[in-house]
């Protein structure tokens, strides 16, 4: 539904919202159990007020806090992550001294149930095909897709589009129109965008709207920002430092101070 919204979901955030802390979670607590354990690289540390704060894992190549920033902090009370204090390395290192045959299994970054990794072909078998016009800027049609659903904004690859730019360089999906069933293409430097407008946003407590960092992939660099809260005490929008390149409408922005993630919410728009 996201993607025929022309909105670029995050599943993985999706299902650690509303499955593994909501639904598992809630059958654990009917059973009696104390905690759910998982294998999540991330920590949970009490904060000076003596509350539970999510912190980043040792191993930032594998750290898994952006995708646990939905959690509450009664979610956090009763989860366990024993493998945010180790690397990948060491935690493969002592599978493979304990004998257990996961320990040279292959990193997955596919959607669970999407596992040849082809977003595409899924969305297509749900939604079938819905064939329209490309176009760039002016609204001239460069080309013909099966489905808006299958891009996302910032792609590059997989286009197809019958005619080049005039100028011979490459053309990024700039946005989806759902209502008209069209893909805009453009150049790299229309992807810029400065600030971002959000939804279902939360109130940052004790933190400085000034000096927060922004993270909206699960595994690219934090931004630094500038939280702009209205008039109720909620942050509607973040001011990025820099331009940044590619953001969509639906993925998720997770808030930082240093390695403590304060906030998050799901991005609505992004101007240019």
């Amino acid at each position: 539904a996201e993607y025929q919204a022309g909105r670029t979901p995050n599943p993985c955030i999706r299902c650690n919202e509303s499955i593994k802390f909501s639904a598992v979670l809630n059958k654990a607590r009917g059973l009696g159990f104390d905690a759910v354990c998982t294998g999540h690289y991330a920590r949970i540390e009490n904060d000076q007020a003596g509350g539970l704060v999510l912190k980043r894992g040792v191993d930032p190549k594998k750290d898994q806090s952006y995708v646990l920033g939905v959690l509450s902090e009664q979610d956090l009370s009763q989860s366990l992550f024993p493998l945010g204090d180790s690397t990948k390395d060491q935690v493969r290192r002592e599978a493979s001294e304990r004998g257990l045959l996961v320990a040279d299994k292959s990193d997955s970054y596919d959607v669970c149930f999407i596992p040849d990794g082809d977003t595409g072909a899924f969305l297509r078998s749900e939604l079938g095909d819905q064939p329209g016009d490309i176009v760039d800027e002016s609204g001239a049609v460069v080309g013909e897709h099966q489905g808006a659903f299958a891009f996302t904004v910032g792609q590059r690859r997989g286009l197809a589009l019958g005619d080049p730019a005039d100028d011979g360089r490459a053309r990024f999906v700039l946005s989806i129109e759902p209502i008209n069933n069209k893909v805009v293409v453009g150049p790299r430097e229309s992807l810029a965008v400065q600030r971002l407008d959000l939804e279902t946003a939360i109130a940052l407590k004790d933190v400085d709207p000034d000096g927060i960092e922004v993270q909206w992939r699960a595994h690219g660099s934090p931004a630094a920002a500038r939280a702009v809260i209205n008039d109720h005490g909620v942050v509607d929008a973040v001011e990025l430092r820099d331009v940044a390149y590619g953001i969509a409408a639906g993925q998720e922005l997770v808030m930082f101070v240093g390695d403590r993630v304060v906030g998050s919410a799901r991005i609505r728009s992004a101007a240019r």
